[in-house]
């Protein structure tokens, strides 16, 4: 495909150019990050293709604010860029160091955002060394403040946090995938959002189906767990009518994003096609 140079330079400059409505990206930098760890941080966020930035840093004074009883002398490693995006564009979690985020994973980040009452974001996670992730959620909560100047329900972001643990303890104690806590996590919330249970037994039998469904035994410990925080979630100030369309994005993003290309039979043939033209060209070189 060949494009007036007009065209192009048009094109490179909207996507470089400043939301002056939504506002430039916030970068969000672990407290406890060194200056080359930051430097490898800014590298994996690609902050220096932004045309400009806000930076803020997250510390363990944060963590007070947003979760009760944490510890104001942890050290803080994993950051964030965040991107404001316009309304009905749902949650985009990226992590971009995969290697070194070793706990939470995309999906549980959306789960706990959403909980926490955050909404319409591109956020892209990096950490320098092996962290658990759990630091970068804080660095969203107030990310997320400063740039919208709204302020959190501090219960909310607590619960969040909670959830993030619930999440991340079940998926290593029942040695289940991070794909299916996350499915699990989303099916619950869904069904509360849906049935609006009044008590702790119906939020209980709300639990008990969904693990059925997806064949996943938890241990007793485990289990209880689970229905104390989705309980705690349930009594949550929230506009379930809203969430449950929110969760079922989330629920069918693994769909939209592989579902389509893997069931295309047309696109499998046609890679079958590209590889056995190349083979025949490389052939046709030594004949």
């Amino acid at each position: 495909m060949i494009m007036p140079m007009s065209a192009l330079a048009a094109d490179n400059n909207s996507q470089n150019a400043i939301n002056e409505k939504l506002g430039v990206p916030i970068i969000v930098y672990g407290a406890n990050l060194s200056e080359d760890e930051k430097s490898i941080v800014k590298e994996a966020l690609q902050v220096d293709k932004e045309p400009e930035v806000d930076e803020i840093t997250v510390s363990g004074e944060d963590l007070v604010k947003y979760i009760s009883a944490s510890n104001p002398s942890s050290r803080m490693y994993s950051s964030a860029k965040i991107t404001r995006e316009e309304e009905g564009k749902g949650l985009i979690i990226s992590i971009v160091t995969p290697d070194n985020i070793t706990q939470v994973t995309s999906e549980m980040y959306a789960n706990a955002m959403l909980t926490a009452g955050i909404e319409d974001a591109t956020v892209e996670i990096a950490a320098p060394k092996p962290v658990t992730g759990h630091s970068a959620l804080v660095g969203i909560y107030k990310a997320y403040e400063v740039k919208t100047g709204e302020t959190l329900d501090t219960e909310r972001t607590d619960v969040a946090n909670e959830e993030l643990s619930v999440a991340t303890e079940i998926a290593e104690n029942a040695n289940i995938s991070d794909e299916q806590i996350a499915e699990l996590l989303t099916g619950i919330k869904q069904q509360i959002s849906e049935l609006n249970p009044a008590t702790k037994e119906e939020v209980e039998q709300i639990v008990t189906d969904q693990l059925a469904k997806l064949n996943i035994e938890l241990s007793e410990q485990d289990r209880q767990m689970l229905v104390d925080l989705m309980n705690r979630i349930s009594q949550l100030d929230i506009d379930f009518s809203k969430l449950s369309e929110q969760l079922s994005d989330l629920a069918t993003s693994f769909e939209e994003k592989y579902g389509e290309i893997l069931k295309d039979e047309g696109f499998w043939n046609g890679v079958k096609d590209f590889f056995n033209k190349l083979m025949d060209t490389v052939s046709s070189w030594f004949k």
